[in-house]
């Protein structure tokens, strides 16, 4: 799939916003929205999504919103994916799961991360928060990035609703939302 940007249907979490947003600034400020609505901080349902779903394909995602319940996860654990991504894994994860799952069972044509991982049951969930370099004086790690986080973890979060955000350079916004649990 290859469009100017790119749909994704995504948890916001809202206690790492500020650090997810300064570390968006310093990585590509292009990706910041100005939308008050938008949340930095995610952790990814589905995505890429859609790029031009219709109103059924909304009625769908409402329904699969409405059949998970709001559910509490916590964010403590750091690590990091082979390509440099390091992450904060939420637990449990089965929630994040379960909703994955349903969302790819009725977007069948929409496989998690455009089908790089495999199966539906190999997807992690994650929220991104830097990426490992080893660039010199400005080396990150997993360490570095622990420092950084400093009190914000662990955060014990509330998954609430569900987001359709809209990835592009200068045009990053929310399309639409709705209520876990209906």
């Amino acid at each position: 799939m290859s469009w100017p940007g790119h749909p994704v249907l995504q948890v916001p979490v809202p206690p790492l916003e500020p650090f997810v947003r300064a570390r968006t600034a310093h990585y590509d400020a292009a990706y910041l929205s100005a939308a008050p609505c938008h949340v930095h901080a995610h952790v990814t349902a589905l995505g890429p999504f859609l790029p031009d779903p219709d109103e059924e394909d909304l009625a769908l995602v409402a329904k699969v919103a409405a059949s998970v319940e709001p559910f509490d996860f916590v964010l403590d654990r750091l690590a990091t994916f082979p390509d440099g991504i390091i992450h904060l894994a939420p637990e449990p994860d089965a929630s994040f799961r379960e909703l994955t799952r349903r969302l790819v069972e009725a977007f069948p044509q929409c496989p998690p991360y455009g089908g790089a991982f495999g199966r539906v049951e190999d997807v992690v969930p994650h929220l991104t928060v830097d990426a490992a370099s080893n660039a010199p004086g400005a080396a990150v790690t997993q360490a570095s990035t622990r420092r950084l986080l400093g009190d914000l973890v662990p955060a014990r979060c509330r998954a609430e609703r569900l987001d359709l955000a809209w990835y592009e350079p200068h045009r990053c916004r929310v399309l639409a939302s709705w209520p876990l649990g209906g």
